[in-house]
């Protein structure tokens, strides 16, 4: 079980001494506690909230990392980046924007979608059919590139 795994981890990085990678485990093992509790979840982790956490993770280091790189704050960009990278190795394999517009294409066929009014329609089907190997920022791009 994924859980199991992380606790394992954690372990290792405790002995290790290895700070970042602790720091990067335990907040997806916060996460994972949180995402268990939340109302209406079920008592196991099954993959697709796995990948949804991870992916929520992901963005928060990323989102705070352009922050703090904005405001020339190195020492807490390091931080983020490094527990970016430790997140991102349980993460499922990403796509190409290649792969993603390929995927998006045959959503657009599948769908019949026309123009920008179906947005909606396709980034819905898009993300079921990718979950988790691509951003939804990436998706969203080649959405409205194909579209228009």
């Amino acid at each position: 079980m994924f859980q199991q795994e992380i606790d394992k981890k954690i372990k290792e990085a405790m002995l290790a001494k290895n700070e970042s990678r602790l720091r990067g485990l335990r907040a997806i093992k916060s996460a994972l506690l949180l995402a268990k509790t939340e109302k209406g979840a079920s008592a196991d982790i099954t993959d697709d909230t796995k990948v949804k956490v991870l992916q929520k993770l992901v963005k928060q280091r990323k989102e705070s990392a352009e922050i703090y790189k904005a405001q020339k704050r190195d020492d807490l960009y390091t931080i983020e980046m490094e527990e970016l990278a430790v997140i991102e190795e349980f993460m499922p394999g990403q796509m190409s924007e290649e792969e993603v517009k390929q995927v998006v294409q045959q959503v657009i066929t599948a769908t019949g979608a026309a123009s920008v009014k179906d947005m909606g329609k396709v980034m819905a089907a898009a993300n079921k059919e990718i979950a988790g190997r691509a951003d939804g920022k990436t998706i969203s791009q080649v959405v409205k590139q194909l579209l228009s």
